[in-house]
């Protein structure tokens, strides 16, 4: 989901108004998204990488995080929403590690749409920690190494469980995975889009669906 800040210098704002912008865009596409029967819809909220920005922006998208999480666990509940998260989301805080656990249980029994949030999440070391641990597996004599092949090293992924990746959005007119899933990207179809997020509507999901339908999926079979 990229392209708030831009969004908000088009608009003289501060780039905290672009973050508001981008958490209404959302609600958007998660309502787009169960309307046109996705079965997972995965948000790239907050990279490990953002932790460099400004203190103070971090602090809002934080706040941000928070005050949308209270006003919305309701209406996720009701819509039939279940929250997963990835990432390291433990470093946002007791406060909100709290709430964002808390709405992980609330929903965990709903099964019309599954929405997964990457929260201080980067590929790169979500693979490397799938790898320690594989490696630890067979350092204590439970894992024989030539065990290993890609279906065990996806089930110690963050993603372990859920279904293949299909299609790839980015929005802004960025044409880079900028370490987001990476391993589970594989054949996933990649869409790259001028669309600033905030400005990222029902009609846009829809033309991207459209565009992924037309595609022919061959896996490297051909």
């Amino acid at each position: 989901m990229d392209g708030n800040g831009r969004w908000a210098a088009k608009r003289g704002l501060p780039r905290v108004a672009g973050h508001r912008a981008g958490a209404e865009a959302v609600r958007a596409a998660l309502k787009s998204a169960a309307k046109a029967g996705i079965e997972v819809l995965t948000l790239y909220a907050f990279s490990s990488e953002n932790w460099r920005r400004s203190e103070e922006e971090v602090s809002d998208l934080k706040g941000l995080l928070g005050y949308y999480l209270e006003r919305e666990l309701d209406e996720l509940d009701r819509q039939g929403v279940r929250l997963l998260l990835i990432g390291d989301h433990t470093a946002f805080g007791p406060q909100l590690v709290e709430r964002l656990e808390r709405a992980v249980e609330r929903t965990a029994a709903n099964d019309r749409l599954t929405l997964v949030v990457a929260l201080s999440y980067g590929a790169r070391s979500e693979i490397a920690g799938a790898a320690r641990k594989l490696a630890a597996k067979v350092k204590s004599g439970l894992l024989d190494p030539s065990a290993i092949d890609e279906e065990l090293f996806g089930s110690e992924l963050m993603t372990a469980g859920l279904p293949e990746l299909d299609l790839v959005i980015r929005t802004s007119g960025e044409k880079r995975l900028s370490n987001f899933l990476l391993w589970q990207a594989a054949y996933a179809e990649l869409i790259f889009i001028d669309t600033l997020w905030p400005d990222f509507d029902e009609a846009a999901l829809a033309a991207a669906l459209e565009e992924y339908s037309g595609r022919q999926r061959r896996f490297g079979g051909r």
